[in-house]
């Protein structure tokens, strides 16, 4: 039987293969429980290099442009990649 699990990384910019600044885990397998920092490094050190361990990228960031006069707005994380991975149980 097969469960997904998500991997939702921040990456410096809409690169796939740029810094990784925040991520977040959930695991549909039930094996681990992950929660905010529970760890100092990021899982990957890209989200080409988590694709290239088997996960597939399921959606890229939304690129527009910050409303002028808005830079400074608190708001998302810009360039979220999401990505699944499929496991064995």
């Amino acid at each position: 039987m097969l469960r997904q699990q998500l991997l939702v990384l921040y990456a410096a910019n809409s690169s796939p293969d740029s810094e990784i600044g925040a991520w977040s885990i959930f695991d549909g397998t039930g094996r681990h429980a992950h929660m905010a920092g529970d760890a100092a490094q990021p899982p990957y050190a890209s989200v080409l290099a988590a694709m290239r361990d088997g996960w597939r990228v399921i959606q890229l960031p939304q690129l527009q442009a910050a409303a002028p006069g808005a830079e400074h707005d608190t708001a998302y994380l810009k360039y979220e990649f999401v990505l699944e991975k499929l496991v064995e149980i």
